[in-house]
């Protein structure tokens, strides 16, 4: 589990093989993702609306994995309170 500030932004799991790591992204964007890749489903366990789960298997994009995970770490970043983004906690 990665977090940042306490708030979980990915979920990496490494007894399942392949490998697979749920990320939050925008709504939208994850239909989109999921329609577009047959690796991206889903959030397995999460709220599946915000959550996908990636198959990183060999044939999946690692430029779209580190731009969904950037993505999911900025999210949760954003949401957290000012003061903790500001460093005054």
């Amino acid at each position: 589990m990665f977090k940042v500030h306490g708030k979980m932004f990915a979920l990496l799991s490494l007894d399942d093989q392949p490998a697979r790591i749920n990320l939050k992204n925008n709504p939208e964007r994850n239909i989109e993702l999921r329609e577009e890749h047959d690796w991206i489903i889903p959030g397995y366990h999460s709220n599946k609306r915000h959550w996908n789960t990636v198959i990183v298997e060999e044939y999946a994009s690692w430029e779209l994995i580190k731009e969904m995970i950037e993505t999911s770490y900025k999210l949760v970043w954003q949401k957290l309170p000012k003061k903790v983004r500001e460093g005054s906690v």
